[in-house]
Formats: structure tokens, sequence, C-alpha cells
């Protein structure tokens, strides 16, 4: 038969918090992939080595987790008073499908420097030393985020010691502010609480009928106590992932409650945007061994927080859920904010499999709207590998 020559694109594979994605220049993609469409969406899937029937991206440049199938395109931003514009594609593992829905917060942070080090920032704007302010605009969402990214020498400074829960090396700390974090999704009347309650009874077949907080904010999030749906808050990734009955069950929620949320027009179109929204149960504090083996105790915490990512419980906490988390913990009545204890907050330290994380928003209360104005919290990105990526040139 005959063969088909591999092309080869710039690319650069980074972690981003507790995630790592390929990262491209939007013009150094192959022209019929710059733009939205089939092209595109089937070049990403090449890339990463999906779908994959095993599982496993092993033909690619996924790991296999929600995580790490990730992509990032970045172009100098067409929008006033913004550097560069950011969207994000996550790659189903085993199905012919990116999504385009939403953010990855964590991610997020690598985007100022792959920015700063790719010459998509004003170099006048960017110090020696000190801190570079880059602003970023959300292209999947249509929403600023602010990236504090430090320097040293004119270059973009990795390593330090601010050390990320999910994170086995420390590096340098990367400041996000989502500003406005209330996200504008089509259905929801860019409502904070698309429902307008704080919280509603949920009822979802098959499962029961429960208190859930559904939130528009960074992402948007359903949040349901933990007690009422059978867990404690303060599970590991296999006492979930392990279990089909679970996974079935959370995939339920999520397509019911995304319907409540004016997302999808009826419950199966939820198996077409699998990145949002999610689900994350709540608790209030309570003592466990992280899956680092580190202990996590209550007087380490002000809730507990467990989230579901394209299916499967997340290894720590995606970094959009947490503006989630920090916007509902402002806001008096959340299923969040009682979790924590209740009443007035501006930040809250949340346990998660992995460890423990600290957002922080300021919420008020405006002609009867509760509104947001940024989420604020720190991460840390790395460059791990720069040069081409490989794909066969009919495989889009």
């Amino acid at each position: 038969m005959a063969s088909t020559a591999q092309i080869k694109i710039p690319a650069t594979y980074m972690r981003g918090g507790t995630s790592k994605g390929v990262f491209f220049l939007r013009d150094d993609l192959p022209e019929a992939a710059q733009t939205p469409g089939a092209a595109r969406d089937a070049l990403l899937l090449r890339v990463i080595g999906s779908p994959d029937p095993y599982a496993k991206q092993i033909d690619g440049m996924g790991g296999a987790t929600s995580s790490t199938s990730k992509t990032v395109i970045l172009s100098k931003s067409e929008k006033a008073d913004h550097d560069v514009d950011y969207l994000f594609g996550q790659v189903a593992i085993d199905k012919p499908f990116v999504d385009w829905s939403g953010n990855c917060g964590n991610l997020s942070a690598a985007v100022g420097p792959f920015a700063i080090s790719n010459g998509l920032v004003d170099p006048a704007r960017i110090p020696w030393n000190g801190v570079a302010v880059v602003r970023i605009w959300q292209a999947n969402i249509g929403k600023t985020i602010i990236a504090h990214v430090p320097m040293t020498d004119g270059a973009v400074q990795e390593t330090g010691d601010f050390e990320l829960d999910g994170v086995t090396f420390p590096a340098a700390e990367v400041q996000l502010e989502f500003m406005d974090p209330a996200a504008d999704e089509e259905g929801a009347g860019g409502s904070m609480f698309p429902t307008g309650h704080l919280v509603d009874e949920l009822e979802v077949p098959g499962v029961g009928t429960f208190k859930a907080t559904m939130i528009n904010a960074g992402i948007p999030t359903i949040f349901v106590n933990a007690r009422d749906i059978g867990y404690t808050g303060s599970e590991l990734q296999d006492a979930i992932n392990s279990d089909p009955k679970a996974l079935s069950m959370f995939e339920t929620i999520r397509a019911y409650g995304a319907l409540r949320m004016g997302l999808i027009g009826t419950v199966e179109e939820a198996a077409t945007r699998q990145h949002t929204p999610k689900v994350a149960f709540v608790a209030a504090p309570a003592d466990y061994l992280s899956s680092s083996g580190k202990r996590v105790t209550t007087a380490d915490t002000d809730l507990l927080v467990r989230a579901m990512s394209m299916g499967k419980l997340h290894h720590a906490m995606m970094g959009t859920a947490a503006v989630a988390i920090g916007t509902a913990a402002a806001i008096p009545g959340t299923l969040v904010n009682l979790a924590a204890g209740g009443g007035e907050r501006s930040a809250v330290r949340f346990g998660h499999p992995s460890g423990t994380l600290r957002v922080g928003a300021e919420a008020v209360l405006v002609d009867g709207e509760w509104q947001v104005k940024k989420a604020i919290m720190s991460r840390s990105a790395r460059v791990l590998m720069e040069g081409w990526v490989r794909v066969p040139g009919n495989s889009f």
C-alpha cells in the first residue's frame, strides 16, 4: 500500500498546574487547521493519540487521563488591552471528539510564560527582573485572565520553591486572576446561578432527588453534598474510578444538571459536551491520607471537595473548578459555603485527593444578583519539551 509521509509542526509540551498539554502558535498550524472545523479537530486528535479504544493514547502525546489529554492554541490578541488569545481543546481519550466548551484553569498558568517566550507580549511590557503582567483573552468562554509571571534576567523564571499539591516538584509561582468569572454560557443567560437559586432540589432519575448548587463561574459546575450520594468527601481516585456504577451515577447527575442549567436542550446532548459542566461533591473538613501519603487534617482545610473531569474523579482539582469553589464559597448559603461553615469569606482552603489548595474570591450582591469581580489562585508552569510534533500527512 502507498505510504503517507509525516509532517512536523512546531509545538511545546508544557505543564500548567496539575495538567499538561501540547501548545501551538496558531500560525504554526497547517492552514486548514488554523480555523475551527473538522480539520483542526482531526489534527489535534491525531497529535494526542485519540480516539484510542485501548484508552492509553500510546500513539500520541496524550497521557490517558483528562489532565493530560489537552491542547492549547495561542495567538497575538485581537482584543483591545489584551496580549494573547488563548483557545483550549479538551481531547476525548476513546472518542473522536474535541470539546471546546470550557477553559482549563491549570493550563492557564502556562499561557503567560509561553506567550512571553514566544514573542506574543510587547517587550516594553516585560521587566528584565520582576513580575510580568500578561493579559489573556480566554476565547472559549470570553473572559479575561491576568497572569503574573516571574522574570529573571530577561527570561521567564520556571524554577522556584512554590509547592503545589498534585505536582511532585516545586517551581516558580504564577498568580492568576480570573476576572468576572461568571461564565456567559449559551443558554444560561449569563447568570452566575442559571436556575435563579443558590440551592435547588435536583431530581435525577435512577439516582434520587437531592440539594445542588449549580453555578457558572470559572466553569459551569454542579455541587452536591457528599453524604447525599453516599460518600464522605475524603475519597481518593480509586474509590470512584474503579466503580462503574459510581461513574454512571455521576454522568447521569451531570446530564440532568446540565439540562437544569440550560446548557443542553436534551439529556442526550450531554454526551457531546463532555468537558462541561463539572460535577463536584463537598463535605465538612475531615482527616484523611492524600494520594501522596501526606496527611490532611481538619485544621488544614475549610472543607473537602472532590470533582469529576471527563467521566473520572480528578487526581487533584481542575483550576476552573477551583474558581467555581472559591466563588461559591464566598456566597453565603451555597452548598460550598455551608460545607465550609457558612458566613462571609473572601478565601477558602479545600482538601482534594492530592492535598489542599487555597483560592480567593470576593462576592457582592448588586440589585439582587451576586457578582464576583475576580477569583485568585496560584499555580506553577514549566516547559517540558519543545520542538515539533509529527503526524501522518493524511490525518486531517
